[in-house]
C-alpha cells in the first residue's frame, strides 16, 4: 500500500486533485448545458438553474465538513464526500427530467464541497506559515489545468456520445480518485476535538469573522469577482454557441483562454506579491475586472461579429480574477 508523504509531489498532486473536483463538476458539463435545455424542453433558465443549485449546494457544504472532520478525523469524512458525490453524479447521468438534473447537482456539490474544504485543510494540518502558502500556491497551479481541459474535452464527449458522457466521465475520475484516496492518503489531523459539534458555535465563529472590516471588504471583493465569472460560465455555452455559433468543441477552445488569463493571474501574484504586497496585487486585479468588464461591453455594443470580443476580454477579466482571490 502506497503512504503519501508531506513535501512530495504526488502528496500536492492528491490534494490538488481534491480541490479540482468543483471546477470539473462546473465546467466539464458546460458545452451541454444548450443541449440540456432542448432534451428536456427546459429553456436557458431551467438549464442554468442546474449550475446555481450546484453553487447553493456548494456553499451550504462547506459549512459542515471542517467542524465535522476536527471531531472525526479528515480521511472519514472526506470519503462520506466522495461517496455522495458518486451516488449523486450516476443520479445526474441517468435524469429523466431537468428537475432530477437540478436536485442531482445540489447533491453532487454537497458531496463536492468535501474534498476541497478537508484538501486545503490537510494543508493546514501537514504546513504552517508560508510553506502552506506555497503549497497552497502550488495545488492552485494543477488545479488550473483542470478547468483548462475540461471544457475541451466535454466538447469532444458531447459530440461523440452527448450530454450524459460528462457526467460518465466524471463518475470515472471521481472513482479512480476516491480509490487512491483510501489506498494512499494517511490521516493528516494531529488531534481531534473531543467536544461535541454545535451549529451555535459555528454561527459564533462566523460573527467573529462577520465582525472584521477588512474580513468584510476582502469578502466583497471576492464575491463580486466570483458574480462575474459565474455569470459568465453560466452564460457562455448559450452566447458563444447560440449567437456566435461556435460548435462543442470550439467553445471549449474559447473558454480556455479565460482558464489561460486565470493562471496568468495567478502566476503574476505569486512573483509580485513579496516585493509590493497584497493590497496592491488585490489593486491590479480589480483593476483587471474592471477592464476586461468594459472592453467586453464596449466590443459587444459595436458588434464586430466575432466571439474574441467575449473571450479575450474574459481572459483579461480571468487575470483579474487570479489576481484578486488567492490575496
Amino acid at each position: 500500500m502506497v503512504n503519501l508523504q508531506p513535501n512530495t509531489l504526488a502528496m500536492t498532486a492528491t490534494l490538488a486533485m481534491l480541490t479540482s473536483l468543483g471546477p470539473l463538476s462546473t465546467d466539464f458539463y458546460l458545452p451541454s448545458v444548450p443541449d440540456i435545455a432542448r432534451v428536456f424542453n427546459a429553456g436557458t433558465a431551467g438549464a442554468q438553474a442546474t449550475l446555481s443549485a450546484f453553487l447553493f449546494g456548494f456553499a451550504a457544504g462547506q459549512l459542515v465538513y471542517g467542524p465535522l472532520s476536527d471531531r472525526l478525523g479528515r480521511k472519514p469524512v472526506l470519503l462520506a464526500g466522495f461517496a455522495l458525490f458518486l451516488a449523486a453524479t450516476l443520479a445526474c447521468a441517468l435524469a429523466v427530467s431537468i428537475d432530477m438534473l437540478i436536485g442531482a447537482r445540489f447533491m453532487q456539490a454537497l458531496g463536492a464541497s468535501g474534498p476541497i474544504v478537508l484538501g486545503r485543510a490537510m494543508v493546514r494540518d501537514l504546513y504552517e506559515g508560508p510553506r502552506a502558502g506555497q503549497e497552497l500556491a502550488r495545488m492552485g497551479m494543477i488545479m488550473g489545468v483542470v478547468p483548462a481541459i475540461a471544457p475541451v474535452l466535454g466538447g469532444f464527449l458531447h459530440d461523440a456520445f452527448g450530454w450524459r458522457s460528462t457526467f460518465v466521465a466524471t463518475l470515472g475520475f471521481a472513482s479512480a480518485l476516491a480509490l487512491w484516496i483510501v489506498l494512499a492518503l494517511p490521516e493528516t489531523i494531529r488531534q481531534k476535538l473531543d467536544e461535541p459539534m454545535s451549529v451555535v458555535a459555528i454561527i459564533k465563529g462566523f460573527a467573529v469573522l462577520l465582525n472584521s472590516a477588512p474580513y468584510r471588504v476582502y469578502v466583497t471583493l471576492v464575491s463580486l469577482a466570483y458574480g462575474g465569472l459565474f455569470a459568465f460560465i453560466s452564460g457562455s455555452s448559450f452566447v458563444l454557441m447560440g449567437v456566435y455559433g461556435l460548435t462543442p468543441v470550439q467553445f471549449g477552445l474559447s473558454f480556455g483562454l479565460g482558464v489561460l488569463g486565470f493562471i496568468s493571474g495567478t502566476i503574476l501574484a505569486q512573483r509580485m506579491v513579496g516585493s509590493v504586497g497584497l493590497d496592491r496585487v488585490i489593486g491590479l486585479g480589480v483593476a483587471c475586472l474592471a477592464s476586461g468588464g468594459t472592453i467586453m461591453l464596449a466590443l459587444t455594443l459595436i458588434g464586430t461579429g466575432s466571439s474574441l470580443e467575449i473571450s479575450v476580454p474574459m481572459g483579461l477579466y480571468a487575470a483579474g480574477v487570479g489576481l484578486t482571490m488567492p490575496q
